[in-house]
């Protein structure tokens, strides 16, 4: 009967522990309700929603399955939130509703205190190491001030170092203790030379990086140490051609250290093209697709853009060499146009838009090149993914009469687009008299060398 008591109270016990309590306090605030969310790189997933007790505190509890370790966030509104670490404790975190971050404080949680102790000290360390690498190298090193700066960034690092590997370590296996090994900044040896520390941060920054460990996709970890490391490469003064090689260096530098877990390498592909994505950088998002998604058959995750997933088809079924769908479609008089019906030489296939800036430099010099080259047995078929037969026809007259027109004004779900995976325009498929494709130019001048 004993037996029986302890075991009761020493499994209730055990649920009390990892009941996982959080209670978030908030003055001045006036919310009814907030909303839980889990973090993963810059992904924000809606999980639930909790009502406020008297308008300035919220309390939940994380021991449902659905509340994994790893970072989360109480949304306030759209401009106030407050992140915290899910890591085996009860959480009491108190703040004020008209400055946030500068006023939280944790009063329960050695984790979530170690989070926001690292937060801060990461700003500082940054502002400050970087000022205090400013004044050496220019300071001259003869002068007494330079050993003292000097001095001064040792300290600096020594610290950093003693809290990231020891203050943070007392619970090793913890969630924020291996988040915080992988997430410190790289510390940059003092007598390495200035111009010579870039090269090591491209060799050396992601060494303590822990890419093998899939429950750190759980916070931001992965998202921040890939875009830190891509700086290292950004050039604004190279012209785009030669940036998009410089992150193509990087990316191959990154993905070949993430390999060794596949759920972290999906996660930073992931990511990778959603960043090259929003800054236009094409090429260097086809060379992820090429070089990694479809040469290790990466499944992505399933709400990927539409257009990314068109890229990724596009690049698997539609390589140099492939025989390309035929095309059935009207062109402005009504009368069916089908592409395998093309006898000549080569045929240019181009997919354009009217509303497309690209396309209004584009077009023009194909409908000049395909004037000047006719005699050579050379047809250009141009594909409009445009809706409104006003501003086709319009577009049509002004720029390129002599093309082969033709589109089914459906945009991007009319057939021949589909078929093709188009995901951007223009593009440009060159192939040959069996329909095979030769090349698939970018640029006017790429389709010239082509030819």
């Amino acid at each position: 009967m004993n037996k029986f008591i302890f075991s009761f109270f020493f499994f209730f016990s055990l649920g009390f522990v990892f009941a996982q309590t959080v209670e978030i306090k908030i003055k001045y605030l006036d919310n009814e309700k907030a909303y839980i969310s889990s973090l993963s790189g810059e992904k924000v997933t809606l999980i639930d929603s909790v009502n406020a007790i008297g308008k300035e505190k919220f309390q939940f509890n994380l021991n449902n399955p659905k509340y994994h370790a790893g970072f989360y966030r109480l949304s306030l509104n759209k401009n106030k939130w407050i992140d915290f670490v899910n890591d085996d404790e009860n959480i009491s975190i108190s703040t004020n509703a008209n400055n946030v971050l500068d006023s939280l404080r944790v009063a329960s949680s050695e984790n979530n205190k170690l989070y926001y102790t690292f937060s801060k000290l990461n700003k500082e360390y940054k502002t400050k190491t970087e000022l205090l690498e400013l004044i050496l190298t220019r300071y001259p090193k003869e002068d007494g001030y330079y050993k003292t700066t000097l001095n001064r960034l040792t300290q600096l690092q020594n610290e950093y170092i003693e809290f990231v590997n020891v203050t943070a370590q007392k619970k090793p296996q913890s969630f924020i203790a291996r988040y915080i090994r992988s997430a410190q900044l790289p510390v940059v040896d003092s007598l390495i030379p200035i111009d010579k520390q870039l090269a090591y941060l491209k060799s050396h920054a992601l060494d303590n990086v822990d890419f093998n460990n899939s429950l750190l996709i759980n916070s931001d970890l992965f998202s921040n140490k890939t875009i830190e490391y891509l700086t290292y490469y950004r050039n604004p003064q190279l012209p785009l051609e030669l940036l998009e090689k410089e992150f193509m260096v990087a990316v191959d530098s990154i993905l070949s250290k993430v390999k060794v877990n596949q759920l972290v390498y999906q996660h930073i592909v992931e990511y990778l093209i959603d960043g090259f994505k929003k800054f236009g950088f094409d090429k260097v998002l086809d060379y992820i697709v090429e070089n990694y998604v479809i040469k290790d058959d990466l499944c992505l995750d399933v709400k990927t853009e539409g257009l990314i997933k068109r890229r990724i088809e596009q690049a698997k079924f539609l390589k140099i060499g492939n025989v390309v769908p035929n095309i059935i479609i009207s062109d402005l008089s009504g009368k069916q146009i089908e592409l395998k019906n093309i006898s000549a030489e080569k045929t240019l296939i181009v997919f354009y838009a009217s509303w497309c800036p690209h396309c209004k430099e584009l077009l023009p010099k194909l409908n000049e090149y395909y004037k000047a080259l006719k005699e050579n047995k050379i047809e250009v078929l141009a594909v409009s993914l445009d809706s409104k037969n006003d501003d086709l026809q319009n577009f049509i007259y002004t720029n390129c009469p002599s093309l082969i027109n033709v589109s089914d004004l459906k945009g991007w779900e009319g057939k021949a687009a589909t078929d093709y995976f188009i995901y951007a325009t223009p593009t440009m498929f060159l192939v040959d008299k069996d329909k095979k494709i030769i090349s698939k130019p970018m640029t006017f001048d790429e389709l010239k060398n082509s030819l």
